[in-house]
C-alpha cells in the first residue's frame, strides 16, 4: 500500500505522481505510533524525501500501518492522494 500524489521536496524537486510509503512504524505508547513517510519518484529509484509523523493509535483498530495511512489522508499535504 502507498499513496500517490505529485509533490515537491524541500530542495524544490517536483515528482509527478510520486509514490509515498509509510515505513519504520513504531509504537510510541499504547495510544500513539510514530512513522516515516518516504517519497519516491518511481518505485525502482531511491527515495528523494523523508518526513516523520505521529498519530493516535487504536489497539482495537486496524493494523498500525493502515492507521498511519488513514492519518496521512487527513493532512493537507496528502489531500487528494490516491491509494496505490
Amino acid at each position: 500500500m502507498a499513496l500517490q500524489k505529485t509533490t515537491t521536496n524541500a530542495s524544490g524537486l517536483t515528482a509527478t505522481d510520486a509514490y509515498h510509503r509509510v515505513e519504520n512504524v513504531s509504537l510510541a505508547s499504547k495510544t500513539e505510533i510514530t512513522f516515516s513517510v518516504r517519497s519516491y519518484a518511481s518505485t525502482d529509484m531511491p527515495f528523494f524525501a523523508e518526513n516523520f509523523y505521529s498519530c493516535a493509535y487504536d489497539l482495537s483498530g486496524s493494523n498500525p500501518i493502515q492507521q498511519a495511512y488513514e492519518h496521512l489522508k487527513t493532512l493537507p499535504e496528502f489531500a487528494g492522494a490516491a491509494d496505490v
